[in-house]
């Protein structure tokens, strides 16, 4: 494993991990309990607040509850398997042979059922470190995306060679995104910023154009930390 709390600082190559999950009492015991075991772990309350930690800097291994209150641990997964380098631990309380292929499916390395053992936990997260680095090890790291409007504002580039043209809509969304990156903007404020009236707007359409700009992004191979927030709005990660 990584030794104990006292032998933390002196454990080379742990990795960083952020453990998501809303209830309170299990994300502090755990935390807690990887800490001690020589585990750089940090807790999260909810989706957004993971995102904002790894726009910031990116972990290593997340931990995710399945079931969160504002996003679903799927759909997070889904969105963190971008990241080719990451490793995905997925805890859930549901334990059908459905379940665990969904999770898998969806991107997840590993499915583990509550109640966890806390050793359990840094063990798999030792030997999914070790698969990980060794699975995604180069010669020279990847280039990281650095996300910019240019051309006035409307055209999307990352950086890495890679630009899009934007419409109108996309353009007065992403401008709007952008001036609170790594915030959740609500969806009334994305509404406003698009020109529309916010009391007579179809909001069905916002997650149509928003839909749009991911697959037009996708197919000029630039992925986007775009993530809708369950309630809230959305968020642009980096």
């Amino acid at each position: 494993m990584f030794g104990n709390g006292a032998e933390r600082s002196n454990v080379a190559g742990a990795p960083l991990v952020y453990l998501v999950d809303d209830d309170a009492d299990f994300r502090k015991e755990m935390v807690a309990g990887l800490s001690r075991l020589g585990v750089d772990a940090h807790g999260f309350p909810s989706a957004a607040a993971l995102y904002r930690a790894y726009a910031a800097k990116p972990s290593e291994i997340v931990v995710l509850d399945r079931d969160l209150e504002d996003e679903d641990g799927l759909t997070i997964t889904a969105h963190l398997r971008v990241s080719q380098s990451i490793g995905i631990i997925l805890a859930t309380e549901r334990y059908t042979v459905e379940d665990r292929i969904v999770s898998l499916q969806k991107g997840a390395d590993v499915c583990l059922v509550k109640p966890i053992d806390v050793r359990e936990l840094a063990a798999t997260i030792a030997s999914l470190n070790s698969r990980v680095s060794r699975r995604y090890e180069t010669p020279t790291l990847p280039k990281s995306p650095q996300w910019a409007l240019v051309e006035g504002g409307w055209t999307l580039t990352d950086g890495m060679g890679h630009r899009l043209r934007l419409t109108t809509s996309e353009q007065r969304i992403l401008e709007r995104l952008f001036r609170e990156r790594g915030n959740t903007v609500e969806r009334k404020a994305l509404v406003e910023a698009m020109g529309a009236d916010v009391y007579d707007f179809d909001y069905a359409n916002l997650d149509t154009i928003v839909s749009r700009l991911r697959q037009r992004a996708k197919q000029a191979n630039m992925h986007l930390p775009l993530h809708a927030i369950r309630g809230l709005g959305f968020t642009f990660a980096e």
